[in-house]
């Protein structure tokens, strides 16, 4: 890590580790990590009418015959059944039967369901715990129980917001040193968006390589991968650290070069795949050396 070493003015490349090592951050938590609301009023939106169909339910006295007749003039009601207990599939088999090993099967694709498939849709809403809630009028709107619905089933989703939002905090600064710099980037940038915009040839590994950041200043290509690991997870921080020894090598040899941004409590238990990534590549750098202009630094 040489060029790094002598950019920051360190003593050695023991100091420069351990200068990123202990400025790792624990979390970068932003807005965004809560809740993606486009994507629960995306998943809302085609269901909308039939939910406000089955509002009709809510309720009713005589529910079982009330929810045959409104599956019968408005079938496609039937859509929306899935997303009421928080499911994605279109259809599923119910064991019904335990000891017997019976299921049946629901379908809520059916456009035209029979007498048959309507009696077996109306035992789901009443198995399934729909019909004593609405029966009971423990929801009042459909329409808003499912928006809560897909708030908790977005939350799932966090786990994997933690590299978007990476890239989020990193386009900041690649993008505010671009602009000061005479400089392009290329966000999640393939081989050939590099060479249509900037006619520059690369070699990659495999046709479908993303990177998430491409930068090009004076006709010299940076390339740019972007991770954030919250938490430890040995076998994939080792495995990402090897993948990046030889990304690094093979655009190396091309004359780019590679930076790798990482951050994170997760590699205070994964430190020696790092320290080899740090030890035979020129440029590992965190979010705190990216606050401290590092890219200022780096690209000349």
């Amino acid at each position: 890590m040489k060029k790094l070493t002598n950019i920051i003015c360190l003593t050695n490349d023991d100091e420069l580790f351990d200068y990123i090592r202990n400025s790792f951050r624990k979390k970068i938590t932003t807005w965004d990590y809560f809740v993606n609301w486009k994507k629960v009023f995306d998943n809302i939106k085609p269901i909308e009418k039939e939910l406000n169909l089955l509002n009709y339910l809510i309720g009713k006295d005589d529910f079982e015959k009330e929810t045959a007749l409104l599956i019968k003039q408005y079938p496609s009601v039937i859509k929306a059944f899935p997303f009421l207990i928080a499911c994605r599939d279109k259809s599923f088999e119910v064991l019904i039967d335990v000891k017997a090993f019976i299921s049946t099967k629901f379908d809520f694709s059916i456009s035209s369901p029979t007498d048959e498939q309507i009696n077996d849709l109306v035992k789901f809403v009443l198995n399934s715990g729909l019909a004593d809630i609405l029966k009971n009028k423990q929801v009042k709107n459909l329409v808003d129980y499912t928006i809560g619905v897909e708030v908790g089933l977005d939350s799932n989703g966090r786990k994997n917001r933690g590299g978007t939002m990476m890239e989020g905090i990193v386009e900041v600064f690649v993008e505010e040193f671009c602009q000061k710099n005479n400089a392009e980037y290329i966000a999640q940038a393939t081989s050939k968006k590099i060479k249509s915009k900037w006619d520059i040839d690369i070699e990659v590994d495999k046709s479908s390589r993303i990177m998430d950041f491409a930068i090009c200043k004076n006709g010299k290509l940076y390339l740019m991968e972007v991770n954030f690991y919250g938490s430890g997870g040995g076998s994939k921080l080792k495995s990402t650290a090897t993948e990046y020894c030889e990304m690094y090598n093979r655009y190396h040899r091309q004359g780019i070069e590679f930076i790798w941004v990482t951050d994170g409590a997760g590699w205070k238990s994964a430190l020696k795949p790092l320290r080899e990534y740090f030890d035979k590549s020129d440029y590992l750098v965190n979010l705190e050396m990216l606050r401290n202009k590092i890219l200022h630094q780096i690209i000349s």
